[in-house]
C-alpha cells in the first residue's frame, strides 16, 4: 500500500514507515530519548530528502515524546522543574538552529553537515557510555566496590552561581549547568531532527548527577516542547514538514512509546546505558559508511527541496 508524501515529493509504503515509527517509539519510551537521532537517519535511508526528513522528523518526536513523558510522569520519574530550566535553554537553542539550517540549505552544504554532526557526536558520546556502562556491569558482577559520587554529593558545579534545589532529583546545584545543557540540546535537535536526548541523558547522569530513572522521564519532559517548537518553525521559515508522513510516524510512534516505558522499567541503569551506547554506535556506523562508499551516481542534478528563493 503506496502514499504519497506532498513535501518529499514521492510515493511511500505505509506499512514501511508505520513499522519505522512504531519501533523508534518503543525505544524513545525505552531509553528515554526522542528517537530522532534513529528516525531522521532511517528517513534518509528510505529516500526522504534530508530538510524533510529533518523537519519531518521533529514533528514525530512530539508525539513519542508526550506519549513516553505521560507514562513516565505517572511512574513519578519526571523532574518538573530541571525540565523547566532545560527547557528555557533548548528554546533558544532551537530557534539558533533553525536559523543555522536556513542558512546552509542556502548554502547547499546541509546534506553533508548533517551526516558529519551525527557521525562526531553519535560516535563520541555512543564511545563513552560503552565503556561507562560496560565497565559499571563488570564491577557489579565481580562484586567490586565501585567509587562513584552520589547525586547531591559536591562537584565544580556548586561552585556555579545562581543555585537551585531540585527536590526530584535531591539536587542543589546552579542553573547554569542545565541551562546551557539545554540550549546545546535545543540547538542540536534544529539541525540534526533529534530530540537530543542521546546527548541530554548521558549529560544529566555524568555532569549533573540525576538519578538515572529521573533522568528518562525529565529528559522526555524537555523534548517534548522544544521539538515542538522546532517543528513549528520548521514548517513555517523552511517548509520542511511532511504533514502526511509526520501523521504516519505519529501515529505508530505513540503505541511504539507505551510499549517501550513499560520494557524500560525492567532494566536496571547500567543495562539501559549499554543498551543505549550499542544503539548510537550503530548509527554512527551505518552514517559514516556513507560517507566514505563510493555513490551508484557520481553526479546528478537535483533542485534543493524547500529551500528558499
Amino acid at each position: 500500500m503506496h502514499i504519497y508524501l506532498p513535501i518529499a515529493e514521492m510515493p511511500a509504503n505505509v506499512l514501511l514507515f508505520l513499522g519505522m515509527g512504531c519501533a523508534v517509539g518503543f525505544l524513545s519510551g525505552l531509553f528515554g530519548v526522542g528517537g530522532g537521532f534513529l528516525m531522521t537517519p532511517l528517513l534518509i535511508f528510505s529516500g526522504i530528502p534530508s530538510a524533510v526528513a529533518v523537519g519531518t522528523g521533529a514533528a514525530q518526536i512530539v508525539a513519542s515524546s508526550v506519549s513516553g513523558a505521560v507514562a513516565q510522569y505517572r511512574r513519578n520519574n519526571v523532574d518538573i522543574k530541571m525540565g523547566v530550566v532545560l527547557l528555557a535553554g533548548g528554546v533558544v537553542g532551537s530557534v539558533i538552529g533553525v536559523k543555522m539550517v536556513r542558512i546552509l540549505r542556502m548554502a547547499g552544504q546541509f546534506d553533508l553537515f548533517v551526516a558529519l554532526a551525527y557521525v562526531t557526536f553519535l560516535g563520541v558520546i555512543g564511545t563513552l557510555m560503552l565503556i561507562e556502562s560496560a565497565n559499571a556491569i563488570q564491577a557489579a558482577r565481580s562484586g567490586a566496590p565501585r567509587a562513584r559520587r552520589q547525586p547531591g554529593q559536591h562537584s565544580w558545579i556548586h561552585k556555579l552561581p545562581f543555585k537551585m534545589r531540585f527536590h526530584r532529583s535531591k539536587l542543589y546545584i546552579s542553573a547554569l549547568p542545565p541551562l546551557m545543557i539545554g540550549a546545546f540540546v535545543g540547538f542540536l535537535g534544529a539541525i540534526m531532527g533529534a530530540g537530543g536526548g542521546f546527548v541530554m541523558v548521558p549529560a544529566m547522569i555524568y555532569l549533573l548527577r540525576v538519578p538515572t530513572n529521573v533522568v528518562v522521564g525529565t529528559s522526555l519532559f524537555q523534548i517534548v516542547f522544544v521539538s515542538a517548537v522546532t517543528t513549528v518553525m520548521h514548517a513555517s521559515e523552511n517548509y520542511s514538514v511532511d504533514v502526511v508522513l509526520a501523521l504516519l510516524l505519529i501515529v505508530s510512534g505513540v503505541v511504539g512509546a507505551q510499549y517501550g516505558a513499560a520494557a524500560g522499567a525492567r532494566l536496571k541503569g547500567e543495562q539501559l546505558r549499554l543498551l543505549l551506547a550499542a544503539l548510537v554506535l550503530l548509527v554512527c556506523a551505518r552514517i559514516g559508511w556513507d560517507l566514505v562508499v563510493t555513490p551508484p551516481e557520481l553526479f546528478s542534478i537535483t533542485t534543493s527541496l524547500g529551500a528558499p528563493e
